[in-house]
Protein backbone atom coordinates (compact mmCIF):
# COMPACT_ATOMS: atom_id res chain seq x y z
CA UNK A 1 0.00 0.00 0.00
CA UNK A 2 1.76 3.10 -1.24
CA UNK A 3 1.65 6.82 -0.96
CA UNK A 4 -1.72 7.27 -2.66
CA UNK A 5 -3.45 4.84 -0.34
CA UNK A 6 -1.86 6.31 2.76
CA UNK A 7 -2.87 9.81 1.68
CA UNK A 8 -6.48 8.76 1.20
CA UNK A 9 -6.48 6.95 4.54
CA UNK A 10 -5.04 10.01 6.29
CA UNK A 11 -7.54 12.50 4.91
CA UNK A 12 -9.81 13.39 7.79
CA UNK A 13 -11.95 15.96 6.03
CA UNK A 14 -15.23 14.51 4.81
CA UNK A 15 -16.21 14.72 1.16
CA UNK A 16 -19.89 15.02 0.39
CA UNK A 17 -21.13 14.60 3.93
CA UNK A 18 -24.68 13.64 3.00
CA UNK A 19 -26.48 11.67 0.32
CA UNK A 20 -28.02 14.74 -1.31
CA UNK A 21 -24.56 16.07 -2.16
CA UNK A 22 -23.41 12.71 -3.45
CA UNK A 23 -26.41 12.52 -5.76
CA UNK A 24 -26.00 16.13 -6.94
CA UNK A 25 -22.35 15.51 -7.84
CA UNK A 26 -23.09 12.24 -9.62
CA UNK A 27 -26.03 13.78 -11.45
CA UNK A 28 -23.83 16.53 -12.89
CA UNK A 29 -21.13 14.06 -13.88
CA UNK A 30 -23.69 11.84 -15.60
CA UNK A 31 -25.09 14.80 -17.51
CA UNK A 32 -21.62 15.82 -18.70
CA UNK A 33 -20.81 12.26 -19.73
CA UNK A 34 -24.03 11.97 -21.73
CA UNK A 35 -23.44 15.27 -23.50
CA UNK A 36 -19.89 14.23 -24.35
CA UNK A 37 -20.51 10.65 -25.43
CA UNK A 38 -24.23 9.96 -25.77
CA UNK A 39 -26.92 8.35 -23.63
CA UNK A 40 -26.15 4.69 -24.44
CA UNK A 41 -23.93 3.26 -21.67
CA UNK A 42 -22.87 0.42 -23.96
CA UNK A 43 -21.26 2.96 -26.28
CA UNK A 44 -20.22 5.47 -23.60
CA UNK A 45 -17.60 4.02 -21.27
CA UNK A 46 -17.53 7.05 -18.94
CA UNK A 47 -21.31 6.94 -18.51
CA UNK A 48 -21.15 3.20 -17.89
CA UNK A 49 -18.73 3.65 -15.01
CA UNK A 50 -20.64 6.59 -13.55
CA UNK A 51 -23.81 4.50 -13.51
CA UNK A 52 -21.89 1.85 -11.57
CA UNK A 53 -20.65 4.52 -9.15
CA UNK A 54 -24.25 5.65 -8.70
CA UNK A 55 -25.31 2.09 -7.96
CA UNK A 56 -22.53 1.69 -5.39
CA UNK A 57 -23.61 4.95 -3.73
CA UNK A 58 -27.24 3.71 -3.64
CA UNK A 59 -28.38 6.53 -5.89
CA UNK A 60 -31.98 5.74 -6.95
CA UNK A 61 -32.37 4.54 -10.51
CA UNK A 62 -34.93 7.30 -11.12
CA UNK A 63 -32.30 9.93 -10.28
CA UNK A 64 -29.91 8.43 -12.81
CA UNK A 65 -32.57 8.29 -15.50
CA UNK A 66 -33.57 11.92 -14.83
CA UNK A 67 -29.95 13.03 -15.16
CA UNK A 68 -29.66 11.25 -18.51
CA UNK A 69 -32.95 12.76 -19.67
CA UNK A 70 -31.86 16.27 -18.64
CA UNK A 71 -28.66 15.87 -20.62
CA UNK A 72 -30.56 14.98 -23.79
CA UNK A 73 -33.01 17.87 -23.40
CA UNK A 74 -32.34 20.95 -25.51
CA UNK A 75 -33.41 23.21 -22.66
CA UNK A 76 -30.92 21.97 -20.09
CA UNK A 77 -27.86 23.98 -19.06
CA UNK A 78 -24.39 22.86 -20.09
CA UNK A 79 -22.04 22.11 -17.20
CA UNK A 80 -18.37 22.93 -17.61
CA UNK A 81 -15.53 21.39 -15.63
CA UNK A 82 -13.36 24.22 -14.26
CA UNK A 83 -10.44 23.89 -11.86
CA UNK A 84 -9.47 26.66 -9.43
CA UNK A 85 -6.21 26.73 -7.52
CA UNK A 86 -4.89 28.72 -4.60
CA UNK A 87 -3.17 28.72 -1.25
CA UNK A 88 -4.71 28.47 2.19
CA UNK A 89 -3.26 29.43 5.55
CA UNK A 90 0.31 28.25 6.12
CA UNK A 91 0.98 27.96 2.39
CA UNK A 92 -1.21 24.87 1.98
CA UNK A 93 -2.00 24.28 -1.70
CA UNK A 94 -5.68 23.79 -2.51
CA UNK A 95 -7.17 22.57 -5.79
CA UNK A 96 -10.91 22.98 -6.34
CA UNK A 97 -12.62 20.99 -9.08
CA UNK A 98 -16.04 22.29 -10.10
CA UNK A 99 -18.87 21.47 -12.48
CA UNK A 100 -20.82 24.62 -13.21
CA UNK A 101 -23.34 26.14 -15.60
CA UNK A 102 -22.32 29.64 -14.45
CA UNK A 103 -18.53 30.15 -14.20
CA UNK A 104 -18.95 33.79 -13.18
CA UNK A 105 -20.97 32.77 -10.13
CA UNK A 106 -18.66 29.91 -9.26
CA UNK A 107 -15.38 31.83 -9.41
CA UNK A 108 -16.90 34.62 -7.32
CA UNK A 109 -18.03 32.14 -4.67
CA UNK A 110 -14.69 30.31 -4.62
CA UNK A 111 -12.69 33.55 -4.40
CA UNK A 112 -14.89 34.79 -1.56
CA UNK A 113 -14.24 31.62 0.46
CA UNK A 114 -10.47 31.91 -0.01
CA UNK A 115 -10.54 35.57 1.01
CA UNK A 116 -12.65 34.92 4.13
CA UNK A 117 -10.45 32.04 5.29
CA UNK A 118 -6.97 33.59 5.14
CA UNK A 119 -6.27 32.20 1.68
CA UNK A 120 -5.77 33.52 -1.83
CA UNK A 121 -7.09 32.29 -5.16
CA UNK A 122 -4.37 31.99 -7.79
CA UNK A 123 -4.01 31.14 -11.45
CA UNK A 124 -4.65 27.92 -13.33
CA UNK A 125 -1.75 25.48 -13.22
CA UNK A 126 0.09 27.15 -10.35
CA UNK A 127 -0.05 24.06 -8.12
CA UNK A 128 0.43 21.39 -10.80
CA UNK A 129 3.98 20.69 -9.69
CA UNK A 130 2.77 19.81 -6.17
CA UNK A 131 0.36 17.01 -7.13
CA UNK A 132 0.25 13.85 -9.21
CA UNK A 133 -2.98 13.33 -11.11
CA UNK A 134 -4.20 9.79 -10.64
CA UNK A 135 -7.14 7.62 -11.53
CA UNK A 136 -8.24 4.78 -9.32
CA UNK A 137 -10.52 1.78 -9.56
CA UNK A 138 -12.09 -0.40 -6.90
CA UNK A 139 -12.63 -3.85 -8.37
CA UNK A 140 -14.26 -6.98 -6.97
CA UNK A 141 -11.85 -9.85 -6.38
CA UNK A 142 -12.21 -12.75 -8.83
CA UNK A 143 -12.05 -16.31 -7.58
CA UNK A 144 -8.77 -17.98 -8.47
CA UNK A 145 -7.12 -14.74 -9.62
CA UNK A 146 -3.31 -14.89 -9.73
CA UNK A 147 -2.45 -11.46 -8.30
CA UNK A 148 1.17 -11.58 -9.46
CA UNK A 149 0.17 -12.13 -13.08
CA UNK A 150 -2.62 -9.59 -12.74
CA UNK A 151 -0.26 -6.91 -11.41
CA UNK A 152 2.26 -7.56 -14.17
CA UNK A 153 -0.48 -7.16 -16.77
CA UNK A 154 -1.59 -3.89 -15.21
CA UNK A 155 1.92 -2.46 -15.17
CA UNK A 156 1.86 -2.64 -18.97
CA UNK A 157 -1.16 -0.33 -18.88
CA UNK A 158 0.44 2.30 -16.67
CA UNK A 159 -0.68 1.10 -13.23
CA UNK A 160 1.75 2.02 -10.44
CA UNK A 161 -0.11 0.68 -7.38
CA UNK A 162 -2.32 -2.36 -6.91
CA UNK A 163 -3.29 -4.08 -3.70
CA UNK A 164 -5.99 -6.24 -2.14
CA UNK A 165 -8.10 -5.13 0.80
CA UNK A 166 -10.62 -7.74 1.89
CA UNK A 167 -12.54 -8.90 -1.16
CA UNK A 168 -11.69 -5.85 -3.24
CA UNK A 169 -8.74 -4.81 -5.40
CA UNK A 170 -7.59 -1.18 -5.41
CA UNK A 171 -5.80 0.06 -8.50
CA UNK A 172 -3.98 3.37 -8.95
CA UNK A 173 -2.63 4.64 -12.24
CA UNK A 174 -1.59 7.84 -13.92
CA UNK A 175 -4.50 10.03 -15.03
CA UNK A 176 -3.68 9.37 -18.69
CA UNK A 177 -3.93 5.59 -18.20
CA UNK A 178 -7.63 5.70 -17.30
CA UNK A 179 -8.96 4.55 -20.68
CA UNK A 180 -6.55 1.64 -21.22
CA UNK A 181 -6.99 0.36 -17.66
CA UNK A 182 -10.78 0.52 -17.89
CA UNK A 183 -10.70 -1.31 -21.22
CA UNK A 184 -8.46 -4.04 -19.82
CA UNK A 185 -10.66 -4.57 -16.76
CA UNK A 186 -13.87 -4.73 -18.76
CA UNK A 187 -12.44 -6.99 -21.46
CA UNK A 188 -11.29 -9.40 -18.74
CA UNK A 189 -14.69 -9.40 -16.99
CA UNK A 190 -13.68 -7.61 -13.81
CA UNK A 191 -16.51 -5.98 -11.87
CA UNK A 192 -15.58 -2.30 -11.47
CA UNK A 193 -17.33 -1.13 -8.32
CA UNK A 194 -16.17 2.50 -8.41
CA UNK A 195 -13.70 4.76 -10.15
CA UNK A 196 -12.41 8.23 -9.35
CA UNK A 197 -9.82 10.81 -10.28
CA UNK A 198 -7.55 12.22 -7.60
CA UNK A 199 -4.66 14.62 -7.07
CA UNK A 200 -2.10 13.08 -4.74
CA UNK A 201 0.37 15.56 -3.17
CA UNK A 202 4.08 14.87 -3.57
CA UNK A 203 4.70 15.98 0.01
CA UNK A 204 2.45 16.97 2.90
CA UNK A 205 2.89 20.38 4.50
CA UNK A 206 3.14 20.84 8.25
CA UNK A 207 1.02 23.63 9.74
CA UNK A 208 0.27 25.01 13.18
CA UNK A 209 -3.00 24.11 14.93
CA UNK A 210 -4.32 27.60 14.18
CA UNK A 211 -3.44 27.28 10.50
CA UNK A 212 -5.01 23.82 10.35
CA UNK A 213 -8.23 25.26 11.72
CA UNK A 214 -8.25 27.93 9.01
CA UNK A 215 -7.55 25.36 6.27
CA UNK A 216 -10.30 23.06 7.50
CA UNK A 217 -12.70 25.99 7.61
CA UNK A 218 -11.82 26.94 4.02
CA UNK A 219 -12.26 23.38 2.74
CA UNK A 220 -15.54 22.98 4.61
CA UNK A 221 -16.93 26.17 3.09
CA UNK A 222 -15.84 25.14 -0.40
CA UNK A 223 -17.50 21.76 -0.06
CA UNK A 224 -20.78 23.44 0.87
CA UNK A 225 -20.93 24.99 -2.61
CA UNK A 226 -23.08 22.89 -4.97
CA UNK A 227 -20.75 23.69 -7.89
CA UNK A 228 -17.76 22.10 -6.14
CA UNK A 229 -17.05 18.48 -7.06
CA UNK A 230 -13.71 17.83 -5.32
CA UNK A 231 -11.26 19.66 -3.09
CA UNK A 232 -7.65 18.46 -2.81
CA UNK A 233 -4.91 19.81 -0.59
CA UNK A 234 -1.43 19.01 0.66
CA UNK A 235 -1.88 19.65 4.38
CA UNK A 236 -0.39 16.99 6.64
Amino acid sequence: MGRAFEYRKARKMKRWGNMARVFTRLGKEIEMAVKAGGADPNANSRLRLLMQNAKTENMPKDNVERAIKRATSKDTSDYKEIVYEGYAAGGVAVVVETATDNPTRTVANVRAVFNRCSGSLGTSGMTDFLFDRKCNFKVAMKEGLDMETFELDLIDFGVDECFVDGDEIFIYADFTAFGPVQKYLEENDFEIKTFAFERIPHELKDVTPEQQEEVEKLIGKLEEDEDVVNVFHNMK
